[in-house]
């Protein structure tokens, strides 16, 4: 019955009403893992990811399988916690003309305005599982080392052609995210790692990775910055 129905009730849902899930890393000051905060999700631990639609929780340690579709580079205008409701002021893709900042003691690129620039990546992906569905990795301040490496293995990726050797869709390989600890003079913190699987062998994840990657190509998927949360106060890690 239900295959025979299926489709029947969303015909007027777009994308513009759906909610792209965030993939997150959670921390010591993350709501989702203090059990007296709104937020909190039952069983969440620093360390862990979230997905931030759906409140699933992963092992950081054991981490998830994902194929990554689409990236996109912005740098992000924000008031200072406390100003504001945690929405972007603006939006700057990366290759707009940037307004003049300068760097503040605490390692923030600050406009004239008294807000600040974030260079945000966006990393749009398929998580793999019993129930394949896409996300959202932003990644900021420390974590754009850990996305220029993801940027470098995807680019590095070879194979033999026809043709001679060329260089793969990204949606052809599967990498593992996971987290670990990191740390600097400022404190510390969990962060991403990625690694490499291997390449997709399920055509039905193939041609989802694709046609999610197409979308977000034309416009149809935007990344929509998630709003800011009180982290370590002052920091930018």
């Amino acid at each position: 019955m239900f295959e025979t129905d299926a489709g029947q009730g969303i015909a007027n849902i777009t994308q513009e009403d759906l909610a792209l899930p965030f993939l997150k890393v959670l921390g010591q000051l993350s709501p989702e893992v203090n059990k007296r905060n709104a937020k909190y999700v039952e069983g969440a631990e620093p360390g862990m990811i979230i997905n931030t639609v759906t409140n699933e929780i992963y092992d950081g340690g054991k981490g998830i399988d994902v194929v990554p579709v689409h990236y996109k580079r912005q740098y992000i205008e924000w008031q200072d916690r406390g100003e504001s409701q945690g929405a972007p002021v603006k939006i700057y893709e990366a290759g707009d003309d940037l307004p003049s900042t300068t760097r503040d003691k605490f390692n923030k690129d600050r406009l004239a305005n008294g807000n600040y620039l974030e260079n945000t990546a966006s990393h749009f992906v398929v998580i793999l599982g019993d129930n394949p569905t896409t996300a959202l990795i932003s990644m900021k301040a420390t974590q754009l080392k850990v996305s220029r490496k993801w940027n470098s293995m995807m680019m590095g990726l070879k194979m033999q052609g026809k043709n001679g050797l060329f260089t793969p869709p990204t949606y052809s390989h599967i990498y593992k995210l996971s987290t670990v600890q990191m740390s600097n003079d400022k404190g510390t913190w969990f962060g991403w790692d990625v690694a490499k699987v291997g390449p997709v062998t399920d055509k039905a994840i193939y041609d989802m990775s694709k046609s999610f990657a197409e979308s977000v190509g034309k416009g149809e998927i935007e990344a929509k910055p998630e709003s800011q949360e009180q982290t370590k106060k002052s920091l930018n890690l």
